[in-house]
């Protein structure tokens, strides 16, 4: 039986990757996209969901479209100008107009209507910030229980990429994160920097699936490139021409748990600090009397998650026939 999941976006770049990856993997029914503000405003990350569905003929699954700003803020916690390199995300991805239209439902709506419905049966993979997640926990309190589980991007505990503290996705709305993570979810993975880095995909394994000829396997390798070259120039991995697709990671980590190495440990968001806002506290060493409530990822496996990029992409995999 395939595993029913959600996927909450702000394509983004490696949100891209990983709609791909999760309309197109046999294993997996992907019932719909929820899209929040992030990466690149709403509305863009609506528009480039919709490019990427198009695109590999899966305009079959609707579109829900969420908040434009954090649940507290009127902005994210400095204001977008200066957070977002664009040599890593792209206002517009390189991909034909679309011709499918979003949902008139709001996103947090149909998502606690959707789980109400379907109770334990499908997992929420949330992979900008959180703050659909939070609207809809203040929707329908119930909503957490009727997750089968929650898959998070975001967070780390030895590295950052938005301040010396933070990753972007949970400093982006810090009280939202810190809202989903006091709520009784059955059960929350979290896969943060620390793992999506050692996940990177090559421009050599770029070139690879570009070989391949499907229309997912060429939209990645442009997409993973482009990355590749931003991180070059911003944020270098140490790792020579490769570059972390974190989001596509939380969507090969639901078919195989086995690429994901997760330790069961406390979790609690920073919202004050003046220099700590938005940092995952992540008690690894017990330090605290908290209990646990999140399976953090400290590793991933990268030679497993590029093979199922590629074996997923492949223009002749059972995953694509059974999809168009």
């Amino acid at each position: 039986m395939r595993k029913k999941l959600i996927l909450d976006v702000d394509t983004g770049t490696d949100d891209a990757v990983a709609i791909m990856l999760a309309g197109l993997h046999s294993d997996l029914d992907l019932i719909a996209v929820t899209v929040v503000n992030g990466n690149v405003p709403v509305e863009n990350c609506t528009d480039n969901t919709l490019r990427t569905l198009d695109w590999i003929g899966r305009s079959d699954i609707p579109v829900y479209q969420g908040l434009s700003h954090p649940i507290v803020r009127e902005d994210f916690p400095t204001p977008r100008a200066t957070k977002r390199d664009p040599k890593v995300h792209m206002a517009v991805l390189p991909l034909p107009a679309a011709t499918s239209s979003k949902k008139e439902l709001s996103a947090p709506i149909f998502l606690t209507q959707t789980f109400a419905q379907q109770p334990g049966e499908i997992t929420l993979v949330a992979v900008g910030p959180l703050s659909n997640i939070a609207a809809a926990i203040a929707i329908d309190p119930k909503f957490p229980e009727n997750c089968a589980e929650l898959i998070i991007m975001g967070g780390a505990v030895n590295k950052s990429n938005i301040t010396p503290s933070a990753e972007f996705n949970i400093w982006a709305d810090p009280e939202a994160a810190a809202q989903v993570f006091r709520a009784p979810f059955r059960k929350i993975t979290l896969v943060p920097l620390d793992a999506t880095h050692q996940a990177l995909v090559s421009k050599d394994q770029c070139e690879m699936l570009r070989g391949l000829g499907s229309p997912a396997s060429i939209a990645s390798a442009d997409i993973i490139e482009h990355r590749i070259k931003g991180y070059e120039e911003t944020q270098p991995t140490g790792t020579p021409l490769s570059a972390p697709v974190h989001d596509a990671v939380c969507i090969a980590a639901l078919v195989d748990r086995e690429i994901i190495e997760t330790k069961y440990v406390n979790v609690v968001i920073e919202t004050l600090g003046e220099y700590t806002i938005g940092r995952t506290v992540v008690d690894h060493e017990k330090r605290t009397k908290r209990e646990p409530n999140c399976h953090v990822a400290f590793g991933a496996k990268r030679e497993a998650f590029v093979a199922m990029l590629s074996e997923t992409f492949a223009p002749t995999a059972p995953s694509q026939a059974k999809a168009s």
